[in-house]
């Protein structure tokens, strides 16, 4: 169950603001029960200013007032309090520091299975940049006589629907395999 913002806060707040038991207002901020206890008897959290979770859109009076009203019952957090779940946005990609050297083996096997990837999809997919892969392309990269092309996703450098996409994006087939018969295209 999600916890609401600053746990130990609300807790604070609930504790001197409502007559909750511990154990309602420990299994709503996600603490122990002794722990909240402690919090109301002073031991814990001395200093720390309650966060009112009503006045930030955390609850709501009302559902405040119904687990008063029945100390069995327990308290829901509002859905509009829950950070959105969003993919990762889009930004610059990293590449742990082991994995840096693979690149230009990545780039290389790009270049060699896909000529006509444009080197911006490339630079995208691998999270490199343009300079990089015109030098592994002319072969005038300061590390060119160990590059060997290894398939980026192998390497960890990309994913496979990542890789996917960006080639059905350009339109091209590898160049190991024969290109679509019109057989292909009737079918």
């Amino acid at each position: 169950m999600p916890t609401p913002l600053m746990p130990k806060a609300t807790a604070v707040w609930l504790i001197e603001k409502t007559s909750l038991t511990f154990e309602q207002v420990a299994d709503f901020v996600g603490m122990h029960p002794l722990e909240v206890q402690a919090i109301a008897d002073g031991e814990v959290a001395q200093g720390i200013v309650g966060y009112d979770p009503v006045t930030n859109g955390q609850l709501t009076r009302e559902e405040i007032a119904r687990c008063e009203a029945d100390p069995s019952t327990r308290l829901h957090l509002l859905e509009t309090a829950l950070p959105p779940t969003k993919q990762r946005g889009k930004g610059a990609r990293y590449t742990p520091v082991a994995k840096r050297n693979d690149r230009p083996d990545g780039i290389a096997w790009l270049l060699r299975n896909y000529p006509h990837l444009g080197e911006a999809v490339i630079a995208k997919l691998l999270g490199t940049t343009k300079e990089t892969i015109i030098k592994v392309r002319d072969r005038t990269h300061w590390n060119s006589a160990n590059i060997k092309p290894r398939d980026p996703v192998i390497l960890g450098l990309c994913t496979q629907s990542d890789l996917n996409a960006a080639v059905a994006a350009a339109g091209e087939r590898p160049a190991h395999l024969p290109p679509p018969s019109a057989e292909d295209d009737a079918a």
